[in-house]
């Protein structure tokens, strides 16, 4: 057996409508819709969290649009 966790929580009607009409158009159980929503919210927050400490750092140079775009020019050898 894995190393899970069960977790149980109420949901607003509507957001378990809309889990339910996800699995049955995708043909898969709830739980793994939940799990799969669960996991890509984890990754959009750690990005977040990567954006929002890179913001704060004042040694992490912020770029103006040009700078930017001259920076992946030299870097991929692209004509920008």
């Amino acid at each position: 057996m894995s190393d899970t966790k069960i977790i149980s929580t109420r949901l607003p009607i509507n957001i378990a409508d809309i889990i339910d009409s996800i699995a049955k158009e995708r043909n898969r159980k709830k739980g793994e819709i939940i799990k799969e929503a669960i996991e890509m919210y984890i990754g959009e927050w750690a990005d977040y969290k990567i954006a929002i400490d890179r913001f704060k750092d004042p040694s992490d140079k912020i770029l103006k649009e040009e700078e930017f775009l001259n920076e992946l020019k030299a870097d991929f050898n692209w004509r920008v």
